[in-house]
């Protein structure tokens, strides 16, 4: 597991990621942007108010509001980046992790642009739980890490182990391997949790989880 991470990281500032690195980045701050402006407009137009110091001050409040607030976004926009990358990355870790192995077969574009999706929903609401719980001392912290503990662990794998698999295998295996890939999935909280850092969440998650994957299907390999 944490070799795995160790090996991972590093993999994403290699010369082979740096192409995919930056269109990663550029599509991830886009869509934080666009959060944010859509986000401010909505909160600054919806709220009048009759004086331009309490106008400027709602701004502010807003803006450190949204600050805070992207912390927790920044798990759910990862989620769907990295479904437009998936394939990029996930090959160009499979052929590190293990050059001689069978690579994996694409998903179409559609198909992993939509499960990302689907993760980036479910991964907006627990954080916007979490984000809930940010006056309650220590359980925000917790809630942060246990909740994308568990959907990174289980969306990274999924979207690695799909290459090789039909999805009703996939779910089978994440649901035998549960205990594991939670606590495989802490690494890539972890990173979340790192401002600036965590821009570069999909490209982790994904190289990292590629060899999760590869781990647990030697291990099948050797069973009698």
């Amino acid at each position: 597991m944490f070799p795995s991470a160790a090996q991972a990281l590093p993999q994403i500032f290699s010369p082979p990621y740096r192409r995919v690195l930056a269109k990663v980045l550029a599509l991830t701050l886009v869509l934080l942007a666009l959060v944010w402006y859509g986000l401010d407009h909505l909160i600054v137009g919806y709220i009048a108010v009759p004086w331009p110091w309490a106008a400027t001050l709602l701004s502010v409040l807003t803006g450190i509001g949204l600050f805070v607030g992207m912390a927790f976004l920044v798990a759910p926009v990862s989620s769907l980046v990295a479904g437009f990358f998936l394939d990029e990355l996930a090959e160009r870790a499979e052929r590190e992790s293990d050059p001689l192995g069978v690579p994996g077969t694409p998903l179409p574009a559609g198909r992993s642009i939509w499960l990302a999706a689907k993760f980036a929903l479910v991964s907006l609401v627990v954080n916007l739980c979490a984000l809930l719980l940010l006056l309650v001392p220590g359980v925000n912290v917790i809630a942060f890490f246990v909740a994308n503990s568990y959907l990174a662990g289980r969306e990274y794998f999924e979207l690695a182990a799909l290459r090789y698999h039909p999805l009703e295998d996939v779910r089978a295996l994440r649901r035998r391997h549960a205990v594991y890939l939670f606590i495989c999935g802490f690494p890539i909280a972890l990173f979340l949790a790192v401002p600036i850092v965590n821009l570069l969440t999909p490209l982790f998650g994904t190289a990292y989880m590629v060899r999760v994957h590869k781990r647990l299907m030697r291990g099948y390999a050797l069973k009698p």
